[in-house]
């Protein structure tokens, strides 16, 4: 799916058969094992009630991307540094239909993915910071449930190591913004 493409709920194109549309929206567990189509996965699932032809283009464009990539996977090198990785982001009302924001995380350890999600947000959020805290904020949970699983099944002295793709939480965590417009996000 491109990326910059945005989808509507209804274009005035619909679909007369949309059966074919849900069964192959029906393999969103492709996206438990390729975390690169995860996002669009996610996109694509929310037209599931009413689908149009765009929305089946997207369907389509996903369904080429990975038949293109069946030789691709997630691998695991010894010779790696197994620390975990995680990075995060958010959209901002990337949603036409009512607005609301996407977050998505990702954590690698070593040389391979171990979890990532891509999820619709539950609140219309007024600025990009707030889209951007929430997101930081589900990522921050998985991660400390990874750091305590990492801790049961190794040693302890794995460092965790969070990256924000764009430093947007971080002016929270450090207060270098106005004490009032962080009170506001709740």
């Amino acid at each position: 799916m491109n990326v910059s493409e945005k989808l509507i709920s209804d274009d005035g194109t619909g679909l007369t058969d949309a059966r074919c549309f849900r069964s192959i929206v029906g393999l969103d567990y492709l996206s438990h094992t390729w975390p690169d189509i995860a996002f669009s996965i996610s996109m694509v699932y929310r037209f599931m009630h009413n689908p149009t032809k765009h929305h089946f283009g997207a369907v389509k464009r996903i369904l080429r991307y990975v038949a293109g990539t069946t030789d691709f996977g997630i691998w695991y090198s010894r010779k790696s540094d197994f620390r975990l990785f995680g990075f995060t982001d958010s959209d901002w009302a990337g949603c036409l239909d009512d607005r609301k924001s996407t977050s998505g995380y990702a954590f690698s350890l070593g040389s391979g993915f171990l979890s990532w999600s891509s999820k619709k947000q539950e609140t219309v959020v007024l600025s990009s910071s707030k889209a951007e805290y929430i997101a930081a904020t589900a990522s921050s949970s998985q991660a400390v449930w990874l750091k305590g699983l990492l801790a049961d099944t190794t040693d302890g002295s794995d460092k965790l190591r969070s990256k924000d793709l764009n430093n947007v939480a971080n002016h929270f965590q450090n207060r270098k913004t106005s004490t009032n417009y962080a009170a506001k996000i709740n």
